[in-house]
């Protein structure tokens, strides 16, 4: 029997495991994807807008090239934790159940050739993000294939017409690289500006190239129907149709909550967050933890790597404590 399982290979995932590791309990890791699967998928040239130190786990250094690391360095840093931790890590196994027996919970899970596995654990951590499920926009069309919530690389589409749907820092820096490689981009935003959230060293950037004419940009507007070759757009009440090659709908994501709710936890009706002790991290559920973005419920702004990091501590001297 495992005495920890972690659900989870996220930086806040891997922040458990080496916690629990300093305190003597080697915990065992179930990742559906490859470890931190969704900075994996962020876009191929992402740049943080944290500096090093703000992602650092387990007092390991993070050295970095620049101020602010990229993508590929922080892949590089986190298969660093996972190596010289020694992490014992399943990754592409997809937990599908998890079942409270007599003094231990049942793990049960497949991998990707759906060979099924079951585990035993007394005590569970989920810290599953909420990067692999993306917000729906709810109209007609959404199911083609010219539509996608993730953006890679801006060069599958030079000289396609790419509406981007959004106008926070990914729907932003995705429109300023698809420029770059000749695409035609508009940007589709239900507020009347952009927010102070976008990155200050962007704004000026993506500004100029709006006025410019290099970004054709509708405020207060949202999408109604998605077509083959087109769109239809809704710009201050009035339809309009616009011809597209492809669609970015960089609308958010959303924690799973289905698994939440089959281990008997329970969300927030105020916050959508799972009910939980934020001095421990344990839920309703005794004996299940949550670790990273999935504790915030629906404002997934809240928590970030560099402050979900430090549940991993709060959570390991709890276990510690139980298990002493």
């Amino acid at each position: 029997m495992e005495q920890a399982l972690i659900i989870g290979a996220g930086p806040c995932g891997l922040s458990a495991a080496v916690e629990l590791k300093k305190r003597g309990i080697d915990p065992l890791i179930i990742e559906k994807g490859c470890i931190v699967n969704s900075i994996f998928h962020y876009p191929t040239q992402m740049q943080f807008f944290t500096t090093p130190e703000l992602l650092e786990i387990g007092e390991i250094p993070f050295m970095t090239a620049h101020e602010k690391p990229s993508r590929a360095e922080a892949l590089n840093y986190y298969r660093e934790v996972a190596n010289r931790g020694e992490l014992r890590i399943r990754n592409y196994e997809q937990v599908e159940r998890v079942e409270r027996g007599d003094g231990y919970f049942k793990v049960s899970s497949v991998d990707r050739f759906q060979t099924k596995h079951e585990y035993q654990a007394r005590f569970v951590i989920v810290a599953t993000g909420y990067f692999d499920n993306p917000n729906r926009l709810g109209v007609p069309g959404e199911e083609l294939p010219k539509v996608t919530n993730y953006f890679k690389e801006a060069h599958p589409y030079q000289g396609m017409k790419v509406a981007i749907i959004g106008g926070k820092n990914s729907a932003v820096e995705a429109a300023m690289q698809l420029v770059r490689v000749g695409a035609e981009v508009t940007l589709i935003y239900r507020r009347e500006a952009f927010t102070s959230s976008v990155k200050p060293w962007i704004r000026p950037l993506i500004d100029s190239m709006i006025e410019k004419g290099l970004v054709q940009v509708h405020w207060n507007s949202h999408v109604t129907e998605i077509k083959e070759r087109s769109i239809v757009v809704d710009i201050g009440g009035r339809q309009e149709k616009i011809d597209n090659d492809a669609v970015l709908a960089m609308i958010g994501f959303h924690p799973d909550r289905k698994l939440l709710f089959s281990m008997g936890i329970e969300l927030s009706e105020e916050t959508g967050a799972p009910v939980h002790n934020p001095a421990t991290m344990e839920t309703n559920a005794p004996g299940i933890y949550i670790a990273g973005v999935i504790a915030a419920g629906n404002n997934a702004n809240e928590i970030f790597i560099e402050n979900g990091r430090f549940h991993g501590g709060v959570i390991a001297e709890h276990i510690k404590n139980r298990i002493s």
